[in-house]
């Protein structure tokens, strides 16, 4: 099941793997909704992202869900000629997941938010790869922003810390951010639906 699951996602079945078309349509309603929400509970979503990076009880369920993603792509990816270090990988993971829960836990949740987003990408960018629509590229353009947001928070957690106490300093950038996801959101949708 979970072989199968993996070569959906990364586009490794025969007759292909997660549609361009739904791949657009879940990630535009993903952003309308997020956004929306931040913008009628502005209270409620700012006081989240303060005390986000240093909530462990976040990190704790974001690492879990990026191990067990992780797990599966060690399990069913071609690692070439490298297939002979794959047991070593699959014992050292479990290892490190522990460890990393018990020692690193200062900004745990923005360490896990980056490793998911830079495991998230690689099913987005198969699905538009080498897809004939140019409106496919709203895709890798949102997968490449999460890719590089992505590492800085790997290495450099307390980057989202400073970068949300930038953004809700003043309340013009709040509404910038908010609406500029609304706009995005809308925008794949409807692209999306209308020509993936």
């Amino acid at each position: 099941m979970l072989t199968d699951l993996h070569n959906y996602l990364y586009h490794l079945e025969p007759t292909g793997g997660i549609p361009l078309k739904p791949t657009g349509i879940v990630l535009g309603l993903a952003l309308l909704v997020t956004h929306l929400w931040a913008w009628k509970n502005g209270d409620k979503a700012k006081a989240f992202l303060k005390a986000f990076p240093r909530n462990y009880g976040w990190g704790v369920i974001l690492l879990s869900i990026g191990f067990l993603w992780g797990m599966m792509c060690l399990f069913n990816m071609d690692m070439g000629e490298f297939f002979f270090l794959r047991k070593w990988f699959l014992m050292a993971v479990p290892i490190g997941f522990v460890l990393v829960l018990m020692y690193v836990k200062e900004f745990l949740a923005v360490r896990a938010l980056g490793s998911l987003m830079l495991l998230a990408a690689g099913p987005v960018l198969a699905a538009a790869f080498l897809q004939p629509q140019v409106t496919r590229l709203l895709l890798p353009i949102l997968a490449y922003a999460w890719i590089i947001v992505g590492m800085f928070f790997v290495g450099m957690p307390f980057l989202m810390r400073d970068w949300t106490t930038w953004l809700l300093a003043k309340p013009g950038r709040w509404s910038l951010a908010v609406w500029s996801g609304v706009a995005y959101g809308a925008l794949l949708l409807v692209l999306a639906v209308t020509t993936y």
